[in-house]
């Protein structure tokens, strides 16, 4: 069965994004930005809200036009591009590029995702994963910490009523400073671990 896995990059002290909705203190790196697109490539959908669907949106459908988006960065334009998105939102009429819109986090829908072939299934946005969380539907979390402190903005875990017994299934360190922890659900088996 296909795993959900929330990927995000967070401050040191918790926020994924600074007062309006800024994201221009992450430490992205080629080194970083390499590994995104080979975690990301082998992904088998993206799952995101309205919000972070429509920045990517935004920016990601003509990024490696862009003589000066070379390297890891154009590469990750060809990935978002051809790669299955779901968006979730209760407004969004529409969306291009490969994008299917769903209105509400239904579990069973997510579990019947989930046994369908291929890999496993990336989300994205705060909002979105408290109502992943509330359900039980995340099994994986790769939280990227950067150096740096922001003081204020968006946190990552905004407030549930949910807990989440984890178990560390790995940390890495990039020359960059940011470092990934990798957790799984405590009650996931040893087999899920890669």
């Amino acid at each position: 069965m296909r795993k959900i896995i929330l990927m995000m990059s967070v401050s040191l002290d918790g926020f994924i994004e600074g007062p309006g909705r800024t994201i221009d203190w992450h430490r992205v790196d080629d080194e970083l930005h390499q590994h995104f697109n080979d975690e990301l490539r082998a992904m088998g959908g993206f799952l995101s809200g309205r919000v972070t669907h429509e920045l990517m949106a935004g920016f990601w459908p003509t990024a490696d036009a862009d003589p000066s988006h070379a390297g890891p960065v154009a590469e990750f334009a060809g990935i978002w591009r051809d790669m299955p998105k779901l968006v979730f939102s209760r407004t969004l009429e529409r969306a291009d590029w490969n994008t299917t819109v769903v209105r509400d986090v239904v579990p069973g829908e997510i579990m019947a995702l989930k046994a369908q072939p291929g890999g496993d299934l990336s989300l994205g946005g705060a909002e979105l994963a408290v109502a992943f969380r509330k359900h039980d539907l995340i099994d994986e979390y790769r939280v990227y910490v950067h150096p740096v402190l922001i003081g204020r903005g968006k946190p990552l875990f905004l407030p549930a009523d949910a807990k989440s017994d984890l178990r560390l299934a790995g940390t890495r360190s990039f020359g960059n400073g940011v470092v990934l922890l990798r957790y799984l659900r405590a009650d996931a088996s040893s087999a899920a671990e890669r």
